[in-house]
């Protein structure tokens, strides 16, 4: 195949996932406009001072920091 005939497939192909992104991010953005869109649990973060709720390799994070 031809260079120019790969470059212009590779570009085509980006440019067709860059429209289906485009379309994702304004449906996300009505989305939020209207607040129909909800959060699960489980993929909510909670800022606790006491480290309550946090897996126990993210609670000894700032420990760990430094390696000295």
């Amino acid at each position: 195949m031809d260079k120019n005939i790969i470059i212009a497939i590779v570009l085509g192909i980006l440019v067709l996932v860059s429209i289906v992104q485009a379309i994702q991010l304004n449906e996300l953005k009505t989305k939020l406009s209207e607040g129909s869109l909800t959060l699960s649990k489980a993929g909510s973060a909670t800022s606790t001072s006491s480290g309550a709720g946090v897996p126990s390799n993210i609670q000894d994070l700032p420990s760990m920091v430094g390696g000295c």
